[in-house]
This record gives structure tokens, sequence and C-alpha cells, in this order.
């Protein structure tokens, strides 16, 4: 994303050296190179992923109801030769933090139902709830416990197509799982379709700074405007009339002192 921006300007300058614009030119040239250099350093991946991701920084005390549900979101997979579909590398923290909040729920001897979300975008074969499934069981989630939502392609299907899942469990709490990045946008879909859960982050990125740009803090950079961009169409899309009516809101406990909707 952010190399394609950068590229775009360095053509937009050239065709304005081409036709005599030579100032113009050399200002959208000089504004590519601030852009690269901003985003390459860390400066600008810092900024963005500090506001995505601040409100979060803190898990939340697991103060568990008689039941609960642990919505998980999937994060990608990818195909190994001569194995089954994996999830990617990004989705183990995800993983591990769903599982071990249901491991804590169980020892509290509470109910809690794992509901992982995700169907096949990538055209792999297997939808991602069924992947991630098969991990949760491996790290000791019993099979009676796990609702597999497999037919979402998005974040915004995945909160349109739990709710009805959610409201079939009845689990007075919610609390939702995936990487700190993602919460915002996340919860943001969620609420829309009146799912208010407690939100716990998996993991946190972090760029770091340098003098020469990165590659590392250019991907981070593009993780983050994609973000940016699913909330700014989530606005326009409301704007225009093109998202679906807002559901009426789940009757779900809230957690003492928590906010489970981004600021």
């Amino acid at each position: 994303m952010i190399l394609t921006a950068v590229a775009v300007a360095l053509v937009l300058a050239c065709v304005l050296r081409w036709i005599r614009w030579r100032g113009c030119s050399r200002v959208v040239f000089a504004l590519a190179l601030i852009l690269l250099l901003l985003a390459g350093s860390g400066l600008l991946p810092m900024l963005l992923l500090q506001r995505l991701q601040a409100p979060y920084v803190v898990r939340p005390a697991p103060a568990w109801a008689s039941d609960n549900a642990i919505v998980l979101l999937t994060s990608g997979a990818v195909p190994v030769p001569h194995e089954p579909v994996e999830p990617g590398f990004a989705a183990y923290g995800r993983i591990v933090q769903a599982a071990t909040m249901y491991r804590d729920c169980a020892s509290a001897a509470r109910r809690c139902t794992v509901l992982v979300t995700g169907g096949d975008p990538s055209l792999l074969g297997t939808p991602l709830a069924v992947t991630y499934g098969a991990v949760l069981q491996r790290l000791g989630v019993p099979v009676a416990d796990l609702k597999l939502e497999s037919r979402s392609r998005s974040t915004w299907q995945n909160a349109q197509f739990s709710r009805p899942l959610l409201q079939s469990l009845g689990a007075p709490r919610i609390w939702l799982v995936t990487s700190g990045f993602h919460l915002r946008r996340g919860l943001l879909y969620f609420a829309h379709f009146g799912i208010h859960p407690t939100p716990v982050r998996a993991d946190y990125l972090a760029a770091t700074f340098s003098l020469w740009p990165s590659a590392g803090n250019l991907v981070l950079t593009d993780v983050a405007l994609h973000e940016y961009a699913g909330i700014a169409r989530y606005y326009v899309y409301n704007a225009l009339g093109w998202n679906v009516a807002c559901s009426a809101s789940l009757d779900v406990a809230p957690v003492a002192g928590e906010t489970s909707a981004p600021k």
C-alpha cells in the first residue's frame, strides 16, 4: 500500500516534469520521498500503531460470568506441502490467547465456549475456523466447547455471522480476542451488529526506528493503514446508506470498569 502510493507519486512527478510543470514535479517528488522516509524509518508506523493499540495494551482481568463466549478472529492460513492447511505465522498469538483464556475459565469452574470465526477467503480448501479449531483442540479445548463459524470472508462478516451464533449460545459475557492493532476495527464492526464484547489483545506490534528505510517498518505501515482504511470505509458506507441496518444490542453483562467500544 505505502510503496504503491510512493510509486504513483513518482510516476505523477515524471508526468508533471514531461509536461514542463517542473515546480509541481519537484514538490510531488519531495512528498513521495518524505512519505517513504517517514514510513521506512518507523516514525509513521509508530504513530499509527500507537493510536490503534494504546486502549488495549493492558489485558482485562478475567472476571468470568457463569457462562462465557470467547470469540476468536482468524488471521489467514498457509498451504503446506503434503500437510493440512496451517494457521499463518501471525495467527498463533491469537490462538494461544484464546486457549489460555479457555483454560482459565475452565479452572474457575465456569462454562466457556470458544467461537472461532473465519471462512476460506484465500480458497485454500479449508475454512479458517476449521484450521484454527484443530489447533485449539490440540491445546486442550474440547470439541464440545468449540463453535465454528466458517462462512465469513472478512472482519465485517466475522461480526455479522457471529451474531446469530452468540444469540444461540446466550452467554452473558462475550470476549473478543484478536491482535491489538485489529481490535479497534473489530469492535466497531461487532458494535454495528449489537455485540459489545470485552476486548482482549493477543499480540502487540511495535515499529523500530531506523536511519535507513526498513522493509519491516514499511510492512507495519501497510498493516496500520489497512485498519484505518477499514474504519474509514465503515463510516463512509454508513453515510451513504450502504451498510445493513444496525442490530439491537445483545443482552450481555459488561465488565465493571472496562470499556468495550473504541474511543
